[in-house]
């Protein structure tokens, strides 16, 4: 049984994944459906954590719009997700970036990684 699962879990992987980790800036490129036309719309925030693997992996990206924090969650390999675009490399030293929930202001970003 778990053969047969991780054959058809395989082919619904995409080839291509961008390479991005937590605590990176990222813009998602996500389709949107409305009515019969669809368009691309772009969300840009912190990556603060990438859970599971395999075609079950999912991402979660958080911005502030209007004074109110957004988050999403998106599985890697959607066909909804188009690209994701890194901006800015973050320095995190944690897996799962939660505690930025309760940050305001300065306190609330993530210190850039310098190369």
């Amino acid at each position: 049984m778990n053969k047969i699962i991780k054959s058809i879990e395989d082919a619904q992987l995409k080839s291509e994944v961008s390479k991005f980790h937590v605590g990176d800036t990222v813009k998602v490129y996500a389709k949107v459906k409305e009515g019969n036309r669809e368009r691309t719309q772009v969300f840009e925030g912190v990556v603060l954590k990438r859970q599971n693997g395999g075609a079950r992996e999912t991402f979660t990206v958080r911005k502030q719009s209007n004074g109110v924090g957004v988050e999403k969650t998106w599985p890697v390999h959607s066909p909804i997700v188009e690209k994701v675009e890194v901006v800015r490399l973050g320095k995190v030293r944690r897996a799962k970036l939660t505690y930025l929930r309760d940050r305001v202001g300065k306190k609330a970003k993530v210190k850039e990684l310098v190369r």
